[in-house]
């Protein structure tokens, strides 16, 4: 009985330490969603529950509410970044998510505060998002999160935020943003407004090569990627890419499929060179392709 009561006494002190640092975004209509004061001035939250953005405000833990303007958001890693102007607003207790192990406790809170208790379920390593952010680790979470709870902190329990929960990421598990990842991607949205990542502009659809174009353009693969649409003026269209044309290759290397193609993309900055080589008509072409900005879908 001592030692639950103790457990139990020490996750309340865990959600007190966290609860500091939490506000309430509110940024959408009739459900606010959770925030983060992650560094001076700087609140992080999650990205889909960010519904406008003008006349943010966030509801601070002893009730009071101030305005928030919008520094800017990354849908591929659901991450939105608020500047707000009290000084005194403690800051969040950041820990290295590195240490986290399958199995640990944690709490993901909300606004309130309010906390739910689980553990750790999975951890893997890097791993792109649907949208083709770049998260630094896969943190996968059995516990529930709550309406609103999204953009709150996912805490261990010592009270240290080691990661942003979030249901914007997939429908089938919840998972937390890392810390590092929530670090290095409002860093930068603190200084340009958003995350450059490359952008092609085509729609691609698998195909099976025959064996003559597997031994003389892509080293043995089996598949290239056949353009079935193009974006009006996107980059592929204007570096001269064609309806029909197979890719085979990015910068030397055969393609593996477009899910990987994707990730090579979005892990080059807008302005930067893609050396394509594709079958026209059975005739192997290569073709320099200057990556655009993955345009933002508004709301």
């Amino acid at each position: 009985m001592n030692s639950l009561l103790s457990l139990s006494n020490d996750l309340a002190s865990a959600v007190e330490h966290a609860a500091r640092a939490i506000v309430t975004v509110n940024a959408r209509p009739r459900l606010p969603s959770t925030g983060v004061h992650w560094r001076p001035g700087i609140v992080v939250t999650a990205d889909h529950t960010v519904r406008t953005d003008e006349e943010v405000t966030i509801t601070r833990p002893d009730g009071r509410t101030a305005p928030a303007a919008l520094a800017g958001r990354d849908p591929g890693t659901d991450l939105a970044v608020l500047r707000i102007t009290d000084a005194d607003l403690p800051l969040a207790d950041v820990a290295d998510p590195a240490a986290l192990k399958v199995g640990q406790m944690v709490l993901a809170l909300g606004y309130g505060p309010r906390a739910s208790w689980g553990v750790v379920s999975a951890l893997g390593g890097r791993w792109r998002t649907w949208r083709g952010g770049e998260i630094d680790q896969l943190v996968r979470l059995d516990l529930t999160l709550y309406p609103g709870f999204s953009g709150g902190p996912l805490i261990d329990v010592a009270g240290r935020v080691v990661g942003i929960s979030t249901s914007g990421l997939s429908r089938q598990h919840e998972l937390a943003i890392p810390a590092s990842t929530v670090t290095r991607v409002a860093a930068e949205l603190c200084e340009s407004g958003r995350v450059s990542r490359g952008f092609l502009g085509v729609g691609l659809h698998a195909v099976r090569l025959p064996e003559a174009a597997r031994r003389s353009t892509t080293g043995g693969s089996e598949i290239g990627l056949i353009v079935v649409s193009l974006e009006p003026d996107g980059p592929a269209a204007r570096a001269g890419l064609l309806l029909g044309d197979v890719l085979v290759a990015i910068d030397g290397q055969p393609v593996t499929g477009a899910d990987d193609l994707q990730a090579t993309v979005a892990s080059r900055r807008a302005g930067s060179a893609l050396a394509a080589t594709v079958l026209r008509g059975g005739t192997p072409v290569d073709i320099a392709i200057t990556l655009g900005e993955r345009p933002s879908r508004r709301r």
